[in-house]
């Protein structure tokens, strides 16, 4: 108990000293603050058997038996852990929150609705995908701060053996204002690493490789377009799909004007992670941007940092999983917990101007 109240009391001081600092930097200006997000939601199925989708593990008489209770339970929860995201820095939480692993349209509505966030009255983007698990990725944003003129689903070839296909997420693009500023939004949970990471790899690089493309023409357009990529990516920072599909820089001095800036980098070099396995963290919950967000200067929203969220409440204290982040099943085993990824966000600052 002695040890719980002091990482407590950490946690507090560190929360202090952020708001402060945040204070200090905008003492000489005035910024509006935008919080941009992303989470792996963990398997959120309905309790509904949908012929469509290979959801029967996550039915009542399935192998998890997600019954009414459950699905309940856990939408609790994810609400406890959503309505924090960013608010550190803004009261009302995040401008935009990428999510993976929700079955439909319904569970986001179902988890939008909850006491601690129905008050926001977030909107979601969602399309079905083609994925063999069943689970799409999802867009929730707070009108307030974000206004979506575009969205669409981008599809992910995948060849197995023998020129078969094979189905995951597509990716979803949204295109949007965020305090009259477009900004492009993509969305991903690329393929895991089942079979192996090298053996896998070029699913991810394809998956990058659909986002690639269609950044690569808005970028022939415009170079200072505005671009965020998030999600699940099944790959850490470093992990080829980043530096080499992507392209993505882990400083800031060496992005070129189009290209992409990953925060995350420093992070993954300290062992700092989004989810554990076998004693080991990896990163993959990342959110990266293009360039045109790094002028500290400019009219427009700015970067300012990077955060994971990992509240004590949120991390397994007991068992095979002690130290990893809570998650929902250990195997079917329902155990109540929140998800086995933590949440990451972005923070971004806009000048506001004396008029």
């Amino acid at each position: 108990m002695f040890v719980l109240k002091i990482i407590e009391m950490k946690r507090i001081l560190l929360l202090v000293m952020s708001v402060v600092a945040l204070q200090v930097f905008a003492q000489e200006k005035n910024y509006k603050v935008a919080v941009i997000g992303f989470y792996n939601l963990e398997n959120l199925f309905d309790t509904i058997n949908d012929p469509t989708k290979n959801d029967e593990d996550f039915t009542p008489e399935g192998a998890n038996r997600n019954n009414t209770y459950v699905y309940t339970d856990k939408l609790g929860k994810l609400s406890d852990v959503v309505s924090l995201i960013g608010t550190d820095f803004n009261p009302d939480g995040f401008a935009f929150l990428g999510v993976a692993e929700v079955e439909n349209r319904k569970v986001l509505q179902d988890l939008v609705a909850q006491p601690k966030l129905k008050d926001r009255n977030l909107k979601i983007v969602h399309y079905n995908s083609p994925d063999a698990r069943g689970i799409d990725v999802g867009l929730l944003y707070h009108p307030k701060y974000f206004k979506v003129k575009h969205s669409e689903s981008l599809y992910v070839r995948l060849e197995g053996n023998n020129n078969e296909l094979y189905y995951t997420r597509d990716i979803l693009w949204v295109a949007g204002e965020m305090d009259g500023e477009t900004v492009h939004v993509f969305v991903n949970h690329w393929p895991s690493r089942r079979g192996g990471e090298e053996a896998s790899a070029p699913g991810r690089a394809a998956a990058a490789g659909v986002a690639k493309h269609v950044i690569d023409s808005l970028m022939a357009i415009d170079v200072n377009t505005k671009v965020v990529l998030m999600g699940d990516l099944n790959d850490d920072p470093v992990s080829p799909s980043m530096t080499e599909v992507i392209g993505s820089k882990g400083k800031k001095e060496e992005v070129k004007p189009g290209g992409i800036y990953n925060p995350w980098v420093d992070f993954y070099k300290k062992g700092i992670g989004t989810l554990a396995y076998n004693d080991s963290w990896n990163l993959f919950d990342q959110i990266v941007v293009s360039s045109a967000f790094l002028d500290p200067n400019q009219s427009g929203f700015h970067y300012k940092d990077a955060h994971i969220v990992n509240r004590d409440f949120m991390v397994s204290k007991t068992g095979r999983y002690k130290g990893y982040p809570m998650r929902t099943y250990s195997g079917s085993l329902y155990v109540g917990g929140y998800s086995d990824h933590f949440p990451t966000y972005l923070v971004t600052l806009k000048e506001v101007t004396a008029k």
